[in-house]
């Protein structure tokens, strides 16, 4: 006989309330990062997850229009570091198309880190899991694992070359490309890309197609190697690390006309430093950035910037899962979803342009 763990015995357990683990396991914002973790792992100790799903590698093998009526739980796999959280404009975005798209379908989900001890097996019922979306960087050695226990999953803004998988990426090489032929059309011809290209794979392919596109219209690169390696874990230690390095560029007269921006938070931090040292943004020197954080319209100046459509990802790696789920034996897809260059403020004709 199974016995049947409730939320109100967790909530008891842990001294919280049944809304916050409601609210913890669902994948809902509303509790701290540590309250989630503390509820997920009593969770996990009394049974709960273990007991909520059962045979569901049967269900693996039947139509798509059998598992979306059907309740059951989809792990998402978060990343443990500061920049990947609920709050986060970019991921917090990401992780809420998943779990609303889940819940449009009757899918429960599950929020975990990969902040634990445990190997991932230990955390979770391999047999009580439909498959597992996975945001941002996951470790070879995570994917490695869920791959021997036979649990689909998909991977959203990360490519392993050893654990190919359905992965689903913004086409952040085109859109780069898109925004640097802009500058150039406007006649900027001393240009920099800004973005630590050991950050993410869509740092490197931002970096990319900023490069094939300076290369194709014949302009030396002449690239600034510290706008590639600065490090910082928030924007406070991103714009000390960008005004060390523009401040050389300042003082030996080699500042650019034009900063192309990995991110919005990088692009918002270049424009402070600039302010500091005195330039003008866009007046001496245009800037953009990359996935229309809410914080780009309400910038001074106001951030041109690609539009990522966030929430849609979110949903879209719901739709490959489930693909998965109905064609376990089909090729594995990367797709590469289209982004809008959003003109606004922080870019314009260069000086004499």
């Amino acid at each position: 006989m199974v016995i049947k763990v409730t939320m109100q015995q967790i909530a008891d357990h842990l001294g919280v309330s049944k809304f916050a683990v409601s609210k913890a396991l669902s994948g809902k914002p509303g509790v701290s990062a540590e309250t989630r973790d503390k509820i997920v792992s009593v969770a996990t100790q009394l049974g709960y997850f273990v007991n909520k799903q059962t045979n569901t590698a049967a269900k693996r093998n039947k139509p798509a229009s059998f598992i979306t009526n059907t309740r059951d739980t989809v792990i998402l796999l978060v990343p443990k570091v500061r920049f990947q959280t609920r709050d986060s404009y970019f991921w917090g975005r990401i992780m809420d198309g998943v779990t609303e798209e889940l819940a449009d379908r009757d899918i429960s989900a599950l929020v975990v880190t990969e902040n634990f001890k445990d190997n991932f097996s230990n955390l979770i019922n391999p047999n009580g899991v439909l498959g597992i979306i996975g945001v941002g960087y996951i470790a070879s050695k995570m994917l490695l694992e869920i791959r021997n226990l036979g649990i689909p999953f998909v991977l959203v803004d990360h490519e392993d070359p050893l654990i190919p998988s359905d992965v689903l990426f913004m086409n952040n090489m085109e859109c780069t490309r898109r925004v640097t032929n802009y500058l150039i059309g406007c006649g900027h011809t001393k240009l920099q890309f800004v973005g630590n290209t050991r950050y993410s794979r869509s740092f490197v392919d931002r970096y990319i197609g900023y490069r094939t596109m300076m290369e194709e219209h014949g302009l030396p690169l002449n690239q600034e190697e510290g706008l590639l390696t600065f490090e910082g874990g928030n924007r406070s230690e991103i714009t000390e690390a960008l005004e060390v390095i523009v401040k050389e560029l300042v003082n030996e007269h080699r500042l650019p006309t034009a900063f192309v921006c990995a991110n919005d938070s990088i692009a918002i931090c270049m424009m402070t430093v600039l302010g500091k040292l005195s330039v003008q943004v866009p007046g001496q020197c245009s800037v953009t950035g990359f996935d229309n954080i809410e914080d780009a319209a309400w910038a001074k100046p106001t951030l041109s910037t690609v539009n990522v459509q966030k929430e849609a990802i979110g949903r879209r790696a719901v739709e490959m899962l489930l693909r998965r789920l109905e064609h376990p034996d089909s090729l594995q897809e990367k797709i590469l979803l289209a982004g809008e260059f959003i003109i606004r403020e922080s870019t314009a004709l260069p000086v004499g342009g």
